[in-house]
């Protein structure tokens, strides 16, 4: 992580052409141009391109990080909480999760004037690709970035579709964007925002909707919800818990969409590989062999299954979060042998040509040495 001294903002300047686009193949690097103290464990990083660019991206989508932390590479998946219709930054907001490795680096570490390295932004996960009149977005936690990314596009383009959000916190000292929602709540008849807190905080009784989200809460906030696209984003009970609701309420599941992979998975600290025990004895008779360099551990992988899945199998942990080639998670140094891979956007041609692999979307032509 390096740091960009002050200079004059030429955005600032009248522009007499269109700003190129952000590309990360071209140049990954981003300068942390604000931070901001959203609660007491949760900040918000304004990232933009060193020279000045605009990024193209869909409200939802994510950014990975590759990080230097304590001289290991690192990648960690973000959801952007800032919104396309203002694409001269990009902002994702970071919850403080005690002992995650990514989470604390960037809390402590991370200050304006700082470059980080991403790449995208990329995901499934957006209403840009599901448009309708109205909307139910559900959000527990930090699991709010993707669908305020979402409300804000919304309200910037003045689409006047009808949204009603509805956020699940532990205490109201708790609410992300609690200021801003309300604000957007007050200017946009066509907006309802509610938040259910679990208990009071210390200096703040809570007067509003209590517990866990029930049927009670959605009909109380949007009582036409089974009419409605629903959005859903939280940790992973949470997301499992508004599926059986809908489901028991007689929702149409084809209208409602989750994040696909739990981003706050990625917050806790990456397992000891070394540590672990194997889970399954009876290892395939065929295929290749794969050692894992670093924790000296050796596993067989049969041509047709992809290195993470043959690894769990063999009660091989490793970090890894979309298993699509999205997020770029479970990137990994090839040291021998070579792969077949088709992934889906996580990783970069350089990076390949490098030697770097997602291993949750390669599967073996030869044995093969990684650097994990």
């Amino acid at each position: 992580m390096d740091a960009l001294a002050t200079r004059p903002d030429s955005r600032l300047a009248p522009r007499g052409a269109a700003l190129p686009t952000w590309d990360p193949e071209r140049d990954d690097t981003l300068v942390v141009r604000q931070v901001r103290q959203e609660t007491a464990d949760v900040r918000t990083f304004v990232l933009a391109p060193v020279d000045p660019a605009r990024f193209a991206y869909e409200p939802g989508q994510f950014l990975t990080l590759d990080l230097d932390i304590d001289g290991q590479r690192v990648n960690r998946c973000y959801t952007l909480s800032s919104t396309p219709t203002r694409p001269d930054t990009v902002s994702i907001t970071v919850k403080r999760v005690p002992g995650g490795r990514v989470s604390n680096f960037l809390h402590d570490h991370v200050a304006e004037g700082n470059l980080l390295h991403a790449v995208g932004p990329m995901g499934d996960f957006t209403c840009a690709r599901h448009q309708a009149e109205k909307y139910l977005f559900l959000s527990g936690g930090s699991g709010i970035t993707p669908v305020m990314s979402m409300a804000r596009a919304h309200l910037d383009l003045s689409t006047r579709a009808d949204i009603a959000f509805l956020h699940s916190a532990r205490t109201p000292a708790d609410i992300i964007f609690r200021a801003e929602l309300e604000l957007m709540a007050r200017q946009e008849p066509r907006f309802r925002f509610a938040a259910i807190c679990e208990q009071d905080a210390p200096l703040e009784p809570w007067h509003g909707l209590r517990g866990r989200l029930s049927l009670a809460h959605l009909e109380a906030v949007a009582p036409d919800f089974r009419a409605r696209e629903v959005f859903v984003c939280g940790p992973a009970p949470y997301m499992a818990a508004v599926r059986d609701l809908l489901k028991a309420a007689g929702f149409d599941m084809a209208r409602h969409h989750e994040e696909s992979f739990d981003f706050a998975t990625l917050a806790a600290a990456e397992p000891d590989v070394a540590a672990e025990v194997v889970a399954d004895a009876a290892a395939p008779a065929t295929g290749f062999r794969v050692e894992f360099r670093k924790s000296g551990r050796t596993i067989d992988c049969p041509s047709d299954m992809n290195v993470l899945e043959a690894a769990r199998r063999a009660g091989v942990r490793l970090p890894s979060s979309c298993t699509k080639g999205l997020c770029g998670t479970c990137k990994s140094k090839l040291v021998e042998g070579t792969v077949e891979m088709k992934h889906g956007g996580g990783i970069r041609q350089r990076e390949i040509d490098a030697g770097m692999v997602l291993i949750c979307c390669a599967r073996p032509t030869s044995d093969l040495v990684i650097d994990r």
